[in-house]
């Protein structure tokens, strides 16, 4: 599933396409995609509403958290002359949530070229260009909501129990250091708790907890604080590193607006490198089901303390 980097680097390519644009017309070319992987059987009504709630609606800016995307909204305003402190620009109240699963891509298209078989559904926008959702699994979903306060910022209803992610001003490191170092399972499981920290997927921990000399099963609440400072800071740092490139593609699923895949697959150290010598000291790299999700890890780099 992508995870933040993978995620900003679709939402900087649709915010580049589609802020300050008017949506003119939208049509739901399969209903399921506006549900979620528990609910696909989809009323009717819901794809009307869905198309009547966005059509002539103003694109502000595509927005993220974590591993949520969002296109704010606003009705009835001028954004080339709007005053950004005085105007109702500034203060969004719908957006639509794009959340794009294993599988989604959000790609930037003219009318008239052809659609792609997996194709769900479809903005028009007045720039005389489309904003296409292709899902090939239909794991994603799309749909309208409204903008509720959560976390320092305003995000999708569905959203507001999703903490701030490190590369967002919202996120308080020292705060989350605090919340992490009274858990008591296993800090990769407590990494992935997108309620304490979000945008990190297993990728990431993996690759945040070698960089830091963290073993994926160490107890946040026996682990010193300094090592828990580390780990947040590897994430950081390993997740900036991979949005530099574009994120992380295994394969053709994930890409950006422009069809294009990222490249930090090259870079990494330990997530699903199992078997193969550790780049930084030759052990073999492990492998271990935590929390039902596989680890990766240097034995000797990461000692269970």
């Amino acid at each position: 599933m992508p995870e933040l980097p993978e995620v900003e680097s679709v939402r900087r390519g649709v915010d580049e396409w589609t802020a300050g644009t008017t949506i003119t017309g939208a049509e739901v070319l399969d209903p399921r995609i506006l549900g979620t992987t528990s609910q696909r059987r989809i009323d009717a009504s819901a794809v009307s509403g869905f198309v009547s709630a966005v059509t002539g609606a103003h694109i502000l800016k595509a927005e993220r958290r974590g591993k949520f995307m969002w296109l704010s909204l606003v009705e009835g305003a001028d954004l080339s002359t709007a005053d950004p402190v005085t105007s109702p620009v500034s203060r969004p109240e719908l957006g639509i949530l794009v959340h794009l699963g294993m599988s989604g891509q959000l790609r930037i298209h003219s009318p008239g070229e052809d659609i792609h078989r997996h194709t769900r559904a479809v903005l028009h926008l007045d720039s005389d260009r489309e904003l296409r959702f292709v899902d090939q699994r239909i794991f994603g979903h799309i749909g309208v909501q409204p903008l509720v306060h959560g976390y320092g910022r305003l995000v999708p209803a569905s959203a507001v129990h999703i903490a701030a992610d490190p590369l967002e001003p919202a996120f308080d490191p020292e705060a989350v250091v605090g919340e992490l170092a009274k858990k008591r399972t296993a800090i990769k499981a407590a990494l992935l708790d997108q309620t304490l920290v979000s945008g990190i997927g297993n990728i990431y921990a993996d690759e945040a907890l070698f960089r830091a000399g963290v073993h994926p099963l160490a107890v946040p609440a026996r682990t010193r604080k300094s090592r828990l400072v580390a780990v947040l800071e590897s994430a950081t740092k390993v997740m900036s590193d991979a949005l530099a490139v574009g994120g992380t593609s295994f394969d053709a699923l994930y890409v950006n607006v422009n069809g294009e895949s990222g490249y930090f697959e090259r870079s990494l150290t330990v997530y699903k490198k199992h078997g193969t010598p550790c780049k930084r000291c030759g052990t073999t790299i492990a492998r271990e089901k935590i929390g039902g999700r596989s680890s990766h890890f240097c034995p000797r780099c990461q000692r269970r303390r």
